[in-house]
Parts: C-alpha cells; structure tokens; sequence
C-alpha cells in the first residue's frame, strides 16, 4: 500500500509541469501494491488552473535506502527498474530541471544557459500568460532575457525595452513562426506571417506606398467620420431602448464596417445577409487563431488534430475565398480607369491596378486583404472599448477630455480629423491606454531566429522563437512611474513616441515587422473617442466595471463595458 498525502504549495516558480498530471497518475497505478511506497506530494493550487508541480520526498516511515533518484523522480519503486531504465529517468530528469528546460538542454546554448525555469512551462496555453511570464522574469531575475520550453519549441521572451530593441531590429529575427491555424488560413501569403523575403518586401512596399500612405489615410476620413456618426446613433437607440448598453458590440460593428468599407468599399447590414456571413467569419477567425494549439508544439498531438484546428481551418477557408473572391470578381468587371487617379479606391482596386512587376495572384489577394480584415477590426475595437472603461471609471479625466473638446471644436459641430492635433490630452488618453492595456501584449510580437545570434552575452541558436512582453515593460516601476495608475498627463509632460522608435512603449511593434497599418488605426481610435465623447457622458451601469483580462488573439476584457450614456447636448 502506499499514501498519497496533497498539501498547498504555492511559489513563484511552480509553472514548471514535471512530472505532468497524466503521467503521475498513470504512474501509480503501476506501483505493486505490496510495496511500502509512501510519498508526500504537494500539489501547486495557483490562481492559475493549469500550473501545477508536484515536490516528493519519502515518508518519515520509509527509509532512504528503499528509493534511488530514479524512483524518487518518477514515483517508481527502485525494484520495478532495470539499471538501462534507471539511468535513462536520471538523465531525463535531470535534463528537464536545466534553465529553460529540456529543448534547451539539447541546443547549442548550453555552454552559457540563459535563466530560465525549468520543465516544460505551460503558461502560454493560459488567459494570462503576459503576466505569469512577467512574473517569472522577475522571480528568476531574468527580465533582459529569460528561456523556457513548450513542448519541442524553444522560446527566448524579454521584458527591457533595450533587449526588446536589439530583437525587434535585428535582421536575424526577421521571420515570424506561423502557427498551423495561420497557416491553414492563408496568412503564410500575408504581411504578417510572410517569410521574409523577396515577396514579403514587395508586400511591404505595396502597404507603404499605396494602402497606407498619409494620402490614403485622409482620403478615407470621410469614411471615418461617417461610421462614427453611426456608433452615436447606435448608442443613443439602445439606451432609449434599453437604459444600459454594451459598449463592445457597437465598437466592433463599427470598426469591422470601417475596415470593410476601406477594404471592400462596403458597408454591410450586420445581422442579415452577407453582413451576417461575414460576422460568421470573422468570429470563427478569431476564435481559430486566439486558440493555443498544442500540435504547434508536439508534432504528434499536430499530426493527430485531436483539437480540430485543422479540420476547422479549412473548412473557413473555402468559405473564405468564396467570399472574398466574389467580390474580387465584381470590382474586375466594375472598375472604371480613373478609379485610383483620385485616391478613393478601396484596397481591392489598389491591388487590381498594381503594375505588372507588383501585381499579385488572386489568391494571394484573398490572403492579404483577409488579413487586413482581422487586424484592422480586432486591435481598434478592443483598444476603444477599454478607453471606454476607463473613462467611466476615471470621471475627472473624462471631463478633461470634454472640456479640451468643447474648447477646441464647441458642441455647434461634429469633431473631425483636422481637430484631432489640437486635442493633446485626447491623444495622451490613448496613449495612456495603449501602455496599461496594450493590445498585443505579447503573442502577436513572435519572432523567430533565422541563423544563430547573440543578444547581449547571450546566444540565441537558430529556430528559437523571441518574444517581447510588452506588458511587462509598461507596467515596470523602473521605467514607469505609478505604473498601476491611470495618468494621461504623464504623456502630455513627455512627448512620447508609440510609432516603434521607443521601446518603453510600441504597443504596434517596431523594426521590419512593424505594424502597417498603425496610423489609419490611430486615426479611428482618435475620431471615434472625440465623436463619443463629446456626445455623451459616460457613467456605470449598476453591474459596475471589472478590469479583468482575457488574454486570446489580443487582450480582451474578460466582462465586456456595460454602461450608460447620457446625452451631454
């Protein structure tokens, strides 16, 4: 017989999964039953669900003679092993306790280990992985540069804007790993999953010089300023409708209407029709890639699909590219040959009218102009909706902005892009958002190693995947004051730029993978806030406002903003 006694055990480094949960239990079930095996296991119960370590060490009955390392290690009484096997679990048990775990103790760097905890660390997979891993940075003293593994990946993450720099600016972190979900949805023919490249540098161009350009960018203010009336006269009918409002469903509809009518040069009528089938899209889309596939990392579990990816993936893609490709088809047989000469066409009749040396297939402009649907959606409508919160939550700084408004525009007319330069503490409020709340804290800033280099004294073997916590540095005490708070004025008494030139904040990247379209997204963000705010005033609803996240595609609010907006005019 043998006695399992489980206790709390909660430590700062108890995101290492060795021996897995499966595995102990598959263990014991193996143990003889007239062995005197009693083993004390404490088992991590963290905030977080799916981190747990098991710490064994024999019962005060057993003595020490009656285990070695090997069984000690993996529950197993020393008889049931042959010498072959016993050495096999101690090496293997040893290799997984090196810094950044057992893929680790394989690669080139192992000369000089970078810190890391040991174990297969299994955050990733989780709501909160900006956070566990900011917090592991820290406990390990490992916050310029820290090593783990998942699965067979190897992985680097830095938490100091000058790494961060070195990394996001090195052309040897050129590339990006793809994700099987990305992969299947044709993102690989995309900016940003793109191998880097010759076909990757013509699609940058093309971004550059004739989908974001400054001249593009005003050409579509009208756009802008004609979907934010919208979301005005969407918010004033649910409130006579209902009193309350969620705020998250008209920012989306919204901010998917704008992109589809930069894109596509269309609105569409959600909740019918093709608005409808385009909502059913791009839900499944995200759901698809926020999704942590665990056979991006076994390539068992990859060949096997146990979580469907594949088999999901690909039934969006059909339906992808026949949406897509209708419309592609209308706007050949529809052009007319002065469509572009005045910058008003939409990005479909900027694609079709490239020159031969640019032109691209048509598939390959189902995948670029599908991408630009999911990134220009999803980071405006999320970063709107915790400014949102924020200013239901922070009245003063709300009437500061409304104050600025009125002085700057007064409530006779409708705020346009023109005023958004005379609106500094407006654009400090995004700011502020974008440094407490970034969109892609981490996930979307995946880098990956095309030949082998050092950052700082460290040396980074090719294949490895580098990240950037880009949370972690903005909400660090050593670079950001009252990091917790909410404190616009910090960027209004220092101009600072989140364009990618400053790594304390580049909530859109920097270096060769810098976001593309960042200025037409800031453009809405700015509008759309003024439009708002300068409508109604913002205060809670009776459920309140809860700042909880969710980490997926992006950082999302766990509890979407129910409040109230009370008309100011």
């Amino acid at each position: 017989m043998f006695t399992l006694l489980i206790k709390p055990y909660l430590s700062a480094r108890t995101h290492a999964l060795l021996p897995s949960p499966i595995l102990l239990r598959s263990l014991i079930q193996v143990i003889p039953s007239s062995s005197s095996l009693s083993l004390t296991i404490a088992v991590s119960f963290s905030s977080l669900p799916f981190v747990e370590r098991f710490h064994l060490s024999p019962a005060p009955t057993m003595s020490p003679p009656e285990l070695d390392v090997a069984s000690l290690l993996l529950l197993i009484p020393r008889t049931a092993l042959s010498p072959i096997l016993a050495v096999a679990l101690i090496a293997f048990s040893v290799l997984c306790f090196f810094p950044g775990g057992i893929v680790w103790a394989f690669s080139k760097a192992h000369v000089r280990s970078i810190p890391g905890p040991p174990g297969f660390v299994s955050a990733l997979s989780g709501s909160a992985a900006h956070r566990v891993l900011a917090g592991l940075a820290h406990s390990l003293n490992a916050v310029d540069l820290m090593a783990f593994s998942v699965g067979f990946t190897r992985f680097v993450v830095s938490s100091h804007p000058d790494t961060a720099k070195e990394i996001l600016n090195s052309s040897a972190f050129a590339d990006r790993p793809i994700k099987e979900s990305a992969y299947e949805l044709l993102f690989h023919r995309a900016m940003g999953f793109a191998p880097f490249g010759e076909y990757w540098r013509n699609l940058r161009r093309i971004s550059s010089t004739y989908l974001f350009s400054p001249r593009r960018i005003a050409a579509f203010g009208e756009h802008r300023r004609v979907v934010g009336e919208k979301m005005v006269a969407d918010v004033r009918d649910l409130m006579a409708k209902h009193g309350v409002m969620e705020v998250k469903k008209v920012l989306h509809f919204g901010s998917l209407n704008n992109v589809m009518m930069s894109v596509f040069g269309k609105r569409y009528d959600f909740g019918r029709g093709e608005g409808l089938e385009l909502e059913g899209l791009v839900k499944e889309g995200y759901e698809l890639l926020g999704l942590f596939n665990w056979g991006d990392h076994f390539p068992l579990l990859g060949w096997l699909d146990l979580q469907g990816v594949r088999k999901r993936c690909r039934s969006l893609v059909k339906r992808v590219n026949a949406f897509v490709g209708s419309i592609i088809e209308e706007h050949k047989k529809g052009r007319t040959d002065g469509s572009l000469v005045d910058g008003k066409g939409d990005f479909v009749d900027v694609l079709l009218g490239l020159e031969k040396e640019e032109k691209l297939s048509d598939a390959d402009m189902v995948a670029v102009l599908w991408e630009m649907i999911f990134r220009g959606t999803d980071t405006v409508a999320i970063l709107l909706e915790w400014i949102m919160a924020r200013m239901v939550l922070h009245p003063d700084i709300q009437s500061k902005a409304q104050c600025e408004i009125d002085a700057a525009v007064g409530r006779s007319r409708a705020v346009c892009d023109a005023d958004i330069v005379n609106l500094p503490y407006l654009q400090a409020i995004v700011k502020e958002a974008l440094r407490m709340h970034p969109p892609g804290p981490l996930l979307s800033w995946a880098r990956l190693a095309v030949h082998d280099v050092h950052v700082g004294d460290h040396f980074i073997p090719a294949g490895t995947t580098a990240m950037v916590n880009m949370w972690s540095i903005t909400h660090d005490e050593s670079i950001w004051s009252e990091s917790s708070e909410f404190k616009p004025e910090r960027f209004v008494e220092e101009d600072v730029s989140i364009l990618g030139s400053d790594l304390r904040l580049a909530p859109f990247g920097a270096g060769r993978r810098v976001c593309p379209g960042k200025a037409m997204g800031l453009a809405a963000v700015h509008l759309w806030l003024a439009q708002l705010l300068q409508c109604f005033e913002w205060v809670p609803a009776e459920c309140g406002v809860d700042l909880a996240e969710r980490l997926k595609m992006s950082l999302e609010m766990e509890k979407p903003l129910v409040c109230k907006a009370i008309a100011r005019n």
